[in-house]
């Protein structure tokens, strides 16, 4: 699983939209709007790394409102919420 961060900065006065169009896309599990610089941060969890690119240049810089993103993949979690799931014996 490849996970990338993608910063978007949109036209203001359709974040909502633009959300919600990003949101829809193949690839993204979550959208968020933020305050600061960029106006949206967009995870992209895909199989493989060049899916990365498909989803992020051939969709999501298509979404209407999109003005600019930046990509940033990851390449490991520090969370303990995710060691807790992984050792987790269903209880």
């Amino acid at each position: 699983m490849v996970t990338a961060i993608v910063f978007v900065k949109a036209d203001v006065a359709r974040i909502p939209q633009v959300g919600e169009g990003i949101a829809a896309l193949t690839g993204v599990s979550e959208v968020y709007s933020v305050t600061g610089a960029i106006d949206l941060i967009a995870m992209v969890r895909v199989a493989q790394l060049d899916q990365v690119a498909a989803v992020v240049t051939d969709h999501l810089n298509r979404v209407p409102g999109v003005l600019s993103t930046e990509t940033h993949i990851a390449f490991q979690a520090y969370s303990a919420h995710d060691l807790e799931a992984a050792f987790s014996l269903g209880g």
